[in-house]
């Protein structure tokens, strides 16, 4: 099957068990108790999914931290999908909806390289790729397994800060 179907859209009371469902399908990627978890979150924070002729083929959850920041808290794409560009098109979009709601920072959590866990080597490659830059490690991250570093990763959607110095005001 190809992508080309394929839309996003914001998640609604029917998805979180087909989100769970592609989730238990990942198990180099989560841990057993993760279905729950993202059927808990994706009720009580939203996101988004990719629905191919009704089907959902991958989501993201996303927490807002405020009003200018966010995380990604959950992301995947069905196993059978994986490598056709949903991932990207779902997290661009994402990015998108969230740039337009004021959001100017966005967080996520992965796998850090010093786990050496060569599947999750794609997963960093991949928000990489998306203008992530991984700002810390933490280990042991609370609510993580112990031995499994988290890489905390971010993307700026927009400026935070306003340049101070007098050649960007237009003074001397």
């Amino acid at each position: 099957m190809g992508g080309a179907t394929a839309s996003v859209r914001a998640a609604t009371a029917q998805d979180p068990d087909r989100c769970a469902a592609i989730v238990a399908g990942l198990s180099d990627f989560f841990t057993d108790d993760v279905p729950d978890k993202v059927r808990s979150d994706l009720r009580d924070h939203g996101g988004w999914v990719i629905d191919d002729a009704g089907g959902v083929v991958g989501f993201a959850i996303v927490q807002r931290r405020g009003m200018a920041a966010a995380e990604i808290l959950w992301a995947a794409v069905a196993p059978d999908r994986r490598g056709a560009g949903l991932g990207t098109r779902l997290v661009n979009h994402v990015l998108d909806e969230l740039s337009a709601d004021g959001v100017q920072i966005v967080e996520v959590k992965t796998l850090d390289p010093s786990a050496a866990y060569a599947p999750y080597d794609a997963t960093r490659a991949f928000w990489l790729a998306r203008g992530f830059i991984q700002l810390d490690t933490i280990d042991p991250l609370p609510g993580w397994p112990p031995g499994n570093p988290a890489a905390i990763l971010a993307v700026a959607l927009a400026p935070t800060r306003q340049s101070r110095s007098p050649a960007a005001r237009g003074g001397a």
